[in-house]
C-alpha cells in the first residue's frame, strides 16, 4: 500500500438539518434550525422538575436517591433517560406548588421582621476608616450635576418649541394660502410689490366712477398659537377703506303736496341685511356691504350730476345727500343717499318701518337693470368701427349718413334719457297706476249697479301697465257684455281702447278718469236695456249715446233708448246720465187713457189703437236688486200673453 499513489479522499461533513421535503425535480427542503429560545425550550421540557426536588431529601443513612439510583445501575452507560410525566399538567403543578411554597416562606419572614419580636434588622455600620467629604462640596456637585441636567433639559424643549412653532406657522401659511384662493376665485386680485390688493369697483363692468374701490388682504395674526384655536378663525382678514365702511342704501319717497292726491310712501333700496350663512366667511360679507356702498354712491354721483345738468320746467335740486324732484303738480320725488359707519349702526336700537308697498320693489330691480344698461353703453362705444373712417358710435348712427337720415332720424338714435330721466319716468308710472287702481276701487265701492271689475295684468312694462275694465250687472253677465275697456297706463297719460276699436287718451288727472268711468256706467245701463229688449222681443225704436235735447250734463253727455212691445201697443222710452241719474217713461195706448180730450180731427176709430201720452215711472218705488232686474219686470208686465 505504501507503494501505491496517494488517492485523496474528501470528507464531507454529515447533515445536520432533516429533510423535510424532496420535489419532483429533486430539491430538497431543509427543517429550519432552531432559534436560541426554541432550543432553550426544548431543554428546559426535558428536565424533570419533580425529581430534581426529591432529590434534595435525604434518606435515614445520609444517601440521595440518585446515587441509590446510581448504584442499582453501575453497568448501565449512555444518557439518562428520564420518565416521562404521569399527565401533562403534572410539571405545571409542581412549579406551582414550590412557588407557593416560597411565598409562605417569605411571608413568614417578613411577618417575623415587622413584629420584631423574634428578629431585628439593624444597619450595617461603615468604615471608619472612609473619611466624609464635606457637606459644602456635596451641595456645590449637586447644583453643577443639576445645572447640566437642565441645560440639557432647556436645549431639548428650546428645540421642540421650535419645531412646534414652525409647523404652526407652516400650518397658519397652508390655511393662508388656501383661503386665499377661495378669496381670489370671487374677487380680483394683484400683488403690488409685498402687498396683495383686490378690487371692488365695477370698472370691468364699464363704470367711471372716480372711487379706486381697493381694499389689501392682510394676514391674520391675532390669535395666540399657545391657546385653542376657535371655530371661526379665519386665516386672512380685508381692509377696506374708511369711506366705504358701514352700510348704505337709496331712500325713495313719493309723497303728496296736496289732499287729492295719494301717498306712496317711502322704500329703501340696496339696504342688505346681515344674514349669517353656514360656511360663509367674515371677510365675504364685509366686501360684500362695501361694494353695495361703493354702488349706491356710483348711483347717486350719477344722479345728481344728470340732475344739475338737465333743464325741465321745475328744476331738480340737490341739496348734500338729497335730490328733490316734482314729476306731478303736487307730487315730490325724493332720492336719499343714507350712509352709516358700523358705530352708529350698533347704537340704533330700533329700525327705520317702512311701509309696505308692492308698487315700489320693482323698482330696486329696475335701477339695478339701468345701471347695468350704463355701464354697458359705456364699453359699446369703444366698438372700432367698420370701415375705419367713419366716427365712432352705433352701427345704426354710422350708416345714418349714407343712408340720408334727417335730424329728427339721428336724434333718435342717440340715447338722451339719462339714469334720473328714467327713475322719473318710473316714478311716473308706478304713481299714475297706482292712482288708477285707486279711482276704480272707489268706483267699484261706491256704486253697487252696475258693478265695475278690473283685470290687471302680470306682465307688463316698467312704463306701460294695462288694465281690462268690465261694466256689468249683477245677474246678466251673459246679456250684457257691451262696455269693456283695455286701460293703458303709460307714464304721463291714459290711453283707452274701447271693444269697437275706438282709442280715447286721458291725462294724469285723476278727475277725468272718473268722469270717463262714470259716463261709460251710464251708457252701460242704456246698452244692457237694448240687449233685453231683444231677449224680450221687443222692438228697438231710437237709440242715441249723446242725447242733444234736456238737461246739460256736466260730466260727459246722456244716453237715451225706446223700445216698443211687440204688439206696438207700448212703448218704454229710458234716458240715463252720469248726474242727473236714470229716467224711465212709459207710453199706453191711446183707449186706455181716460183723461185724453176728443179731437174732432181724428174721427175713425182705427186712431184709437195710436199710443197717447208718456206717464213716468216712479222708478225708486220699483221693485228689483238692480236697474235690469227692474227693467225686465216692466216689460213682462207690459208684454201681452199670447
Amino acid at each position: 500500500m505504501s507503494g501505491s499513489p496517494a488517492v485523496r479522499v474528501s470528507i464531507e461533513s454529515s447533515c445536520e438539518r432533516q429533510v423535510q421535503e424532496v420535489s419532483l425535480d429533486g430539491v430538497e427542503t431543509y427543517v429550519p434550525p432552531l432559534s436560541m429560545s426554541q432550543n432553550l425550550a426544548k431543554l428546559a421540557q426535558r428536565i424533570d422538575f419533580g425529581q430534581g426536588s426529591d432529590s434534595d431529601e435525604e434518606d435515614l443513612n445520609g444517601e440521595s436517591r440518585e446515587s441509590e439510583w446510581s448504584k442499582q445501575n453501575p453497568d448501565e452507560e449512555g444518557p439518562v433517560k428520564f420518565q416521562p410525566c404521569l399527565w401533562p399538567w403534572d410539571s405545571v403543578r409542581n412549579n406551582l406548588r414550590s412557588a407557593l411554597t416560597e411565598m409562605c416562606v417569605l411571608h413568614d419572614v417578613l411577618s417575623i421582621v415587622k413584629e420584631k419580636k423574634y428578629m431585628a434588622l439593624d444597619p450595617v455600620s461603615q468604615d471608619p476608616t472612609v473619611a466624609k467629604a464635606p457637606q459644602v462640596f456635596q451641595l456645590i456637585s449637586k447644583k453643577k450635576s443639576l445645572a447640566t441636567a437642565a441645560q440639557v433639559l432647556l436645549k431639548g424643549a428650546e428645540k421642540l418649541s421650535k419645531s412646534v412653532a414652525e409647523s404652526q406657522e407652516q400650518r397658519r401659511q397652508r390655511d393662508f394660502n388656501a383661503e386665499l384662493l377661495h378669496l381670489r376665485s370671487q374677487w380680483k386680485l394683484r400683488k403690488v410689490g409685498d402687498k396683495i390688493l383686490g378690487d371692488l369697483s365695477y370698472r370691468s363692468a364699464g363704470s367711471l366712477f372716480t372711487h379706486h374701490g381697493t381694499f389689501e388682504v392682510i394676514k391674520n395674526t391675532d390669535i395666540d398659537l399657545d391657546k385653542k384655536i376657535p371655530d371661526d378663525y379665519c386665516p386672512l382678514n380685508v381692509q377696506i377703506p374708511s369711506d366705504l365702511e358701514g352700510s348704505a342704501y337709496i331712500k325713495v319717497s313719493i309723497q303728496k303736496q296736496a289732499p287729492d292726491i295719494g301717498d306712496l310712501g317711502t322704500v329703501n333700496l340696496f339696504r342688505r341685511q346681515p344674514k349669517a350663512r353656514p360656511g360663509a366667511q367674515a371677510w365675504h360679507s364685509k366686501l360684500e356691504a362695501a361694494q353695495n356702498v361703493l354702488l349706491c354712491k356710483e348711483i347717486f354721483a350719477q344722479l345728481s350730476r344728470e340732475a344739475v345738468q338737465i333743464k325741465s320746467h321745475i328744476p331738480h335740486i340737490v341739496v348734500k345727500n338729497q335730490i328733490i324732484s316734482q314729476p306731478f303738480p303736487g307730487l315730490q320725488l325724493s332720492i336719499s343717499l343714507c350712509h352709516s359707519s358700523v358705530e352708529k349702526k350698533n347704537q340704533r336700537t330700533s329700525p327705520d318701518k317702512t311701509k309696505p308697498d308692492d308698487h315700489l320693489y320693482v323698482l330696486e330691480h329696475n335701477l339695478h337693470q339701468l345701471i347695468r344698461e350704463f355701464h354697458k353703453q359705456t364699453l359699446s362705444s369703444s366698438v372700432m368701427p367698420h370701415p375705419a373712417s367713419v366716427p365712432f358710435g352705433p352701427k345704426r348712427l354710422r350708416l345714418a349718413g349714407p343712408m340720408a337720415y334727417d335730424k329728427a332720424e339721428i336724434s333718435s338714435l342717440q340715447p338722451s334719457d339719462g339714469l334720473l330721466e328714467k327713475i322719473i319716468k318710473q316714478a311716473k308710472h308706478i304713481f299714475l297706476r297706482s292712482r288708477t287702481a285707486r279711482t276704480i276701487d272707489c268706483l267699484a265701492s261706491r256704486i253697487e249697479d252696475p258693478q265695475i271689475q278690473a283685470h290687471w295684468s302680470n306682465i307688463n312694462d316698467v312704463y306701460e301697465s294695462s288694465v281690462k275694465v268690465l261694466i256689468t250687472s249683477q245677474g246678466y253677465e251673459q246679456i250684457c257684455k257691451s262696455i269693456q275697456l283695455q286701460l293703458n297706463i303709460g307714464v304721463e297719460q291714459i290711453r283707452v281702447v274701447h271693444r269697437d276699436g275706438r282709442v280715447i287718451t286721458l291725462s294724469h288727472q285723476e278727475q277725468e278718469l272718473q268722469d270717463f268711468l262714470l259716463s261709460q256706467m251710464s251708457q252701460h245701463q242704456v246698452h244692457a236695456v237694448q240687449q233685453l229688449a231683444k231677449v224680450m222681443g221687443w222692438h228697438v225704436l231710437s237709440f242715441s249715446n249723446h242725447v242733444g235735447l234736456g238737461a246739460i250734463e256736466s260730466i260727459g253727455n246722456a244716453s237715451a233708448i225706446t223700445v216698443a212691445s211687440p204688439n206696438g201697443e207700448y212703448a218704454i222710452s229710458v234716458r240715463n246720465g252720469p248726474e242727473s241719474g236714470c229716467k224711465v217713461l212709459v207710453q199706453f195706448p191711446r183707449c186706455q187713457a181716460k183723461d185724453l180730450p176728443k179731437s174732432d180731427v181724428l174721427q175713425d176709430g182705427k186712431w184709437s189703437h195710436l199710443r197717447g201720452p208718456y206717464k213716468e215711472v216712479h222708478w225708486s218705488r220699483m221693485e228689483g236688486r238692480n236697474f235690469v232686474y227692474k227693467m225686465e219686470l216692466l216689460m213682462a208686465a207690459l208684454t201681452p200673453c199670447p
